[in-house]
């Protein structure tokens, strides 16, 4: 798939988010890379091709008032395109693919640990 067609798809994904999501979500910069690099597997102990996306910065429940009072540098959301296209057999599959990582970091951007996310996301695809 070309980057330009997975960018289009995580865009769709992202404009599909629930309202109250999209609503609360600021200073966040979606990006799409073809793996991730040698630091970020590094901090999370992840290898090159295992992990699929990773949320870094200042989660929602992290934030006090002193934040946004100086420039402050965009929240990032990496997917990576590789690893999860590996996991997927066709483009219906690289869709939800991304919807699931997408949410699994916006997750942590609202403040959620790992349990808490997988939680959510059990309730989340029994509704849909």
């Amino acid at each position: 798939m070309t980057r330009e067609k997975f960018e289009e798809i995580a865009e769709e994904v992202f404009n599909d988010l629930p309202d109250v999501f999209g609503e609360r979500i600021d200073n966040v910069h979606i990006v799409v890379e073809e793996y991730p690099n040698e630091e970020d597997t590094r901090e999370t102990h992840s290898s090159k091709t295992s992990l699929l996306g990773l949320y870094q910065g200042v989660p929602l429940t992290h934030r006090g008032t002193w934040y946004g009072v100086n420039p402050t540098t965009p929240d990032k959301i990496s997917l990576y395109q590789k690893n999860i296209e590996s996991v997927c057999r066709n483009d219906k599959e690289v869709s939800e693919q991304i919807r699931e990582v997408l949410l699994h970091e916006l997750g942590h951007y609202f403040g959620m640990n790992e349990a808490q996310i997988r939680s959510a996301m059990i309730n989340f695809k029994s509704l849909h």
